[in-house]
Parts: C-alpha cells; structure tokens; sequence
C-alpha cells in the first residue's frame, strides 16, 4: 500500500488542485470507504455542500462531546434536513461512564483528558475501518496547522487525510456560504471564529478563543503522533 502522494496521483500537482478537485480525487480513489468530519463549523459548511454535490452518497460523522452550544446542534439539524443525509455520530462506548467517574468539571481539572474521552477516543472509532478522511483545516487557522497539506497520508491513523480548504482564507469561506446561502453556526455572528464544547470556547478571532488562558491550542485530533 502506497503512503506517498506523487505515487497515489502520478503527475499531480497536488498543491494547485482546488477544493472541489481535491474531494474528486478523495471521492474518486477512496468511496465509499471515505467520511468527513464535521465540526458544524463555517468550513464544514463549505465541505459539506461541495461534497455532496460531487457524491450525494458521501458519508458524513461527527463527534458528539454532550457539551456542544445549542447553535451548534441546530446547524447540525439544518444540514441533516437541507442535504436529505444522516450525519454519523461517535461519542465512544463509555464516554458518560469515564466523564462521570471524572466530575462534572472534568474539562477544568484535566483539558487533555477531557479531550481524550469526548473527541480523540471516539475519533479513532470514527476512522476505523475508512481509506481516507476529510477536514476542514486551514493553514490561517494557527501555527500549528500552516503546514496542512492538501492531501497526505496520516501516518497516525493509517489512511489519507485530506484538507481541501487548506490554502483558503476566512473571506473565501464566507463569500462560498453568502453565495450559496449555506446554513451555519450562528455563534460566528457572535465573534466565535472557532468553536468547540460550551466549557472551554470563547469568542475570538483564529483559534485564540479555544482553551483561552491556557496554553492548549489543539485538542489532538490533527497532531502528528
């Protein structure tokens, strides 16, 4: 099995295709064993709306942490009813079970763990089993995330990984959602460029207003390990 890009698209300037491009290519070498994670996030309004035009069959997942913003699963109930899909849904087996056995203010004790039960353990499940993934990171978005290649093999998880809107930039984002009247979370009418769980996201611009006051800027689903 191939981990090298110029050996999966011989010939292909990987960095020149566009974003409907790169999902052609995703759909086309890795569906149906291919998903995208949704944030319910301005880029997976974008993701989601090029995606399902190229293959209305596209799989779809997120994570559901139980600590949400309420506009966040009121997108996520606008997207369901605009596309006619059902979006897949990962909490892991005992995430009540190990939150519960943490306390309530498990996000205040120990961000990382809390992390790992709500989103990096049920990302793993979420992957099982799938070629290839689809997000919606930008190199804007932080220092730790400039160097997001379009498409690359995701050594950590084992299968390809790709980042259509990588080189885009948040007035791009916007101009495709006005255009194409997508439905989106409303608390970036609020300032919240990011958004994450309820206890831990501020409004901010980039991805300052997650974990603010910590040092935490990634919850460890993207990092190389």
């Amino acid at each position: 099995m191939t981990t090298d890009v110029a050996t999966l698209l011989p010939g292909t300037d990987v960095e020149a295709l566009t974003a409907p491009e790169v999902l052609g290519v995703m759909v086309e070498h890795f569906h149906p064993s291919l998903s995208l994670a949704c944030s319910f996030q301005k880029e997976e309004a974008v993701l989601l709306d090029m995606l399902l035009a190229i293959e209305p069959g596209a799989r779809v997942f997120a994570l559901d942490t139980h600590v949400l913003f309420p506009e966040t699963y009121d997108v996520w109930r606008a997207v369901e009813k605009r596309y006619g899909v059902r979006v897949e849904v990962y909490q892991g087996p005992s995430l009540g079970r190990q939150a519960a056995a943490h306390g309530d203010a498990l996000w205040a004790s120990n961000p990382a763990l809390c992390c790992a039960i709500r989103k990096v353990g049920p990302l793993g499940e979420a992957l099982s089993g799938l070629r290839g993934w689809i997000t919606g990171m930008r190199r804007d978005q932080s220092p730790t995330r400039a160097g997001a290649p379009k498409i690359a093999w995701d050594e950590r998880h084992e299968l390809w990984k790709a980042n259509p809107l990588a080189d885009w930039r948040d007035g791009d984002v916007w101009a495709y959602i006005h255009e194409r009247e997508l439905p989106y979370n409303r608390l970036h009418d609020r300032g919240y460029a990011s958004i994450g769980c309820t206890h831990c996201t501020l409004p901010g611009d980039g991805r300052e207003g997650r974990w603010a006051g910590s040092d935490k800027t990634e919850c460890g689903l993207h990092l190389d390990a």
